[in-house]
This record gives C-alpha cells, sequence and structure tokens, in this order.
C-alpha cells in the first residue's frame, strides 16, 4: 500500500505548506519554553551553551513526538502527520534522522530555501527532510 499520489486524492495533501507553517509556530513556542524551563532553574548559567540546549531539547522534542504520535504538538493542532510514502508510520530511527536532518538545516539559510523550494515544487510538498528520508506530511483526517 502507498499514499495516493496528489493528482489521485488531494484532499491528503489539501493546505499542507500553511498547515506545516503553523505547527511550525506552535512547536517553536513549545520547545522555547521546554528551554527556558532549565535556564531560569540553573540560575540562568545555561545561557552560555543555549544554543546547544535549544537544538538538543528540539531534537529529543521532535523524535519523541514523532515516534510516538507520528506528529508533534503543533503538528496535531495543524491536523498533519508524518508518513513514508508507502503509506507507513515512520519508526523511531526515521524520526531521529528526521528531526536531525530538520535541525541541522535550521543552522543554514541555502537547505532552509531549499526546503520550501522543494514544499512548492515536490507532488507530496515534502520538505528537505522529507524528500531525504521519503517522507511526507498528510491530513490525519484523510490518512487511511
Amino acid at each position: 500500500m502507498s499514499l495516493p499520489h496528489p493528482q489521485d486524492d488531494p484532499a491528503f495533501y489539501d493546505h499542507l505548506i500553511a498547515k506545516r507553517f503553523l505547527a511550525w509556530c506552535i512547536d517553536l513556542i513549545v520547545t522555547l519554553v521546554l528551554v527556558l524551563i532549565p535556564l531560569i532553574l540553573s540560575a540562568f548559567l545555561l545561557v552560555l551553551v543555549f544554543p546547544v540546549l535549544w537544538s538538543a531539547v528540539a531534537v529529543a522534542y521532535r523524535t519523541v513526538m514523532l515516534a510516538r504520535y507520528g506528529a508533534t504538538l503543533g503538528m496535531m493542532v495543524a491536523a498533519i502527520r508524518l508518513r513514508h510514502l508507502d503509506a507507513r508510520r515512520p519508526d523511531a530511527m526515521t524520526c531521529l534522522w528526521h528531526s536531525v536532518i530538520y535541525s541541522a538545516s535550521m543552522v543554514f539559510v541555502l537547505p532552509q530555501i531549499g526546503s520550501v523550494a522543494l514544499m512548492l515544487t515536490t507532488p507530496y510538498k515534502q520538505g528537505l527532510n522529507d524528500w531525504i528520508l521519503s517522507t511526507t506530511m498528510v491530513n490525519r483526517f484523510h490518512e487511511r
């Protein structure tokens, strides 16, 4: 079994770019809160390693949420889920790589531009990490 092609069943992929942006905004807030808690509890000593801390928290958050639920909190609110192109739920290793590639691409401008370009041009609206891992986002209410 595989996901339907966007031309055959466009409801699976309707409004994915806007939904991904909403999910990204929500997840940015969630990870910021998760990072601020230890920062405050450490009397701001962790400010010296703030970028590393935020990256570690973001990768852990995304990996655990994707592996357990197939979506982060932001994706749940936006009603989208991560799936392989053959419709399987991603395993924990795929979720880890998805999170690591995403986080690495956030460090540089060109991978982000490439990711947005891929979302606008690929039929499955895949970002760079999705394209590399053969995954995509689908609308939760239309998945099989």
